[in-house]
This record gives C-alpha cells, structure tokens and sequence, in this order.
C-alpha cells in the first residue's frame, strides 16, 4: 500500500512572499515581517483555485517525497503533468531477484505468489544452466514455443514473467511536485475509491500534513 516518507518542502516563505509582486514596485525583501503581511493575500489567492492564474505562486512551493506504491497506482499519479519522477527502482531489473513474499501488498493472492515464484524460478533455471540445451513455454492460447537457443529462452521466460507480475506488487521512487499541483490532487483524489491508497495515504497523511496545508492547499475552512 501507499507509503509517503522524507518529505522536503522548499521556497514556502519566498513564494507566498513574491504573491503579492503584483502589486509591488520594488523588489521584497524575503523577511518573517513580510512573510506575515503577505500570507493573507496568499489565502485568498489559494482559494480561486488552478486555472485562474491567480494561485500560481503555489507553483513556487515545491514538495519532494519518497513514495512506496503497487503497481495500479501510478497511471492515475503520472497524469498530473506538474509531478516528476526524480528516480525509481525498476521491475525490469530487479523482478527476477525480489522476495514476493514481501514486495507483493496484502491483497495479492498466496495462489498468485506461487505462480510468479515459478515463473521466476524458471527464469533462473535457465539462466543459471551453463549447459543450456531445450526450454518450452505454453502461451494462454495453447501455442507452444520450444527453443533451444538459451537467449531466446531467457526472452520469453521473461516475458512470463512481467507479463504474470500482479498489479499489487509494491515499488519505490522520489517525486518532486509543488503545492499547486497536489491542490489539484487533493480535489480529485480526496473521496478516491482507493481509499487505503489515495484517500488516507495521499491525502490525509500527507498532503494535509503539509505546512499551511489548511490555508494553502485545501481552503475549505477560509470561505
């Protein structure tokens, strides 16, 4: 399930400062004493929401994270266009040598565990044969591949097992967003039906965590 730790959040105090450049003639001084005569404007500001353009300074106020996830969870993350993925392990690599036991979250079946140990094992079996000779593989159709080219075999081995890989296994990396983005998040995601996963990881114990997430991000309370 979803996993948020090392949270970093960077340029609060500049940007809700630079929110009231607009009506500025000079530059601001970046001092707490601006800070308080500027955060009122920034509440304001918040509320009108992305797309006005008057909330951009939240574009200023960036979060970066580690997050632990399944699989089925990032397409719904990477269609925010204002969240990166900084790095992230990689099922490519790392399939073959993960203890499912403990990389698949609790919903995975034990029967489906058991099928992607199987698969893996073969994998290496074949990998680890210095004295390669046959293998065959049994496509959903009923087609059978038979090979005796050790490449090839380590190909389709493969595939079996990515392909076979439940959506339920978990994986790491570190995002960097910023406050206006997971304000978008937060009104999309907030009665998500992934409640474990969006609803209380994401939105409770994260972003409403956050600092000035009441006045900046979520701003129910300031109608």
């Amino acid at each position: 399930m979803v996993e948020i730790t090392n949270v970093k959040v960077y340029d609060l105090t500049e940007s809700v400062i630079a929110s009231r450049n607009a009506m500025r003639l000079t530059p601001p001084e970046y001092t707490e004493e601006e800070f308080e005569k500027a955060f009122p404007r920034a509440m304001q500001l918040a509320k009108c929401g992305g797309g006005s353009g008057h909330s951009n300074f939240r574009k200023g106020i960036r979060v970066s994270f580690d997050i632990k996830y399944p699989q089925y969870f990032t397409p719904e993350l990477q269609r925010y266009g204002f969240l990166d993925i900084v790095t992230s392990s990689s099922k490519m690599h790392r399939l073959i040598k993960m203890d499912l036991d403990v990389a698949c979250n609790k919903y995975v079946t034990r029967g489906m565990i058991h099928e992607m140990k199987a698969h893996v094992a073969y994998y290496n079996k074949i990998n680890n044969d210095d004295n390669f000779k046959y293998a065959e593989f049994v496509l959903r159709d009923g087609e059978r591949i038979c090979t005796t080219d050790k490449n090839e075999a380590l190909y389709y081995a493969f595939m079996m097992c990515v392909s076979n890989c439940p959506m339920g296994l978990e994986l790491f990396m570190r995002c960097s967003t910023n406050y206006e983005q997971l304000a978008t998040i937060y009104r999309q995601r907030l009665h998500h039906k992934l409640k474990e996963d969006w609803q209380k990881a994401f939105c409770h114990d994260f972003i409403e965590n956050l600092p000035y997430a009441k006045e900046l991000i979520i701003c129910k309370d300031n109608e």
